[in-house]
């Protein structure tokens, strides 16, 4: 059996740095994004922002994910184009969408993209259920990450 070769590759991973800082990421979800060509190609090129932007569950008419707030620039060699801030629809189970939908219906939990990135020349994005954090548990986190780096500095120094 051969072995299989790593695919390296060139295309952008669009991350979400604010979402786990202002949210405790509970659980994450991998799930598939409906674009059109040139909104594929301008991601391709890294020209995306998601963060700014929140998934809401819908259940009428059927159960769906919706992505809100976040930008596609226009890719320039494509003649249509396409709207930069329209609403995107994300494409996993009904299971896992009535799921998350029940979830949500909890005071102060909701749906943030946490990255996008190209898996199998597909576009997919890892989106988390967050709770929003209180001033002092952002402040308890940058504590913590800094006393972290402060005693790896000191065992590099020490060895």
């Amino acid at each position: 059996m051969a072995k299989r070769k790593k695919k390296t590759s060139n295309e952008p991973e669009i991350a979400n740095r604010r979402a786990r800082h202002d949210y405790a990421i509970s659980d994450t979800l991998e799930v598939g994004i409906v674009l059109t060509g040139s909104e594929v190609k301008s991601i391709r090129e890294g020209r995306a922002s998601i963060a700014e932007g929140y998934v809401r569950a819908e259940m009428e008419p059927r159960p769906v994910l919706m992505l809100h707030s976040t930008t596609v620039q226009e890719y320039g060699p494509a003649a249509g184009g396409h709207n930069p801030k329209r609403v995107r629809t994300l494409l996993a189970h009904k299971r896992q969408i009535r799921k998350l939908f029940a979830q949500t219906q909890t005071k102060g939990v909701t749906i943030v993209p946490l990255k996008m990135y190209f898996k199998d020349g597909m576009v997919k994005m890892q989106i988390g259920l967050g709770t929003g954090k209180a001033k002092h548990d952002k402040r308890q986190d940058i504590r913590e990450r800094e006393d972290d780096r402060a005693l790896r500095r000191a065992m590099s120094k020490r060895m």
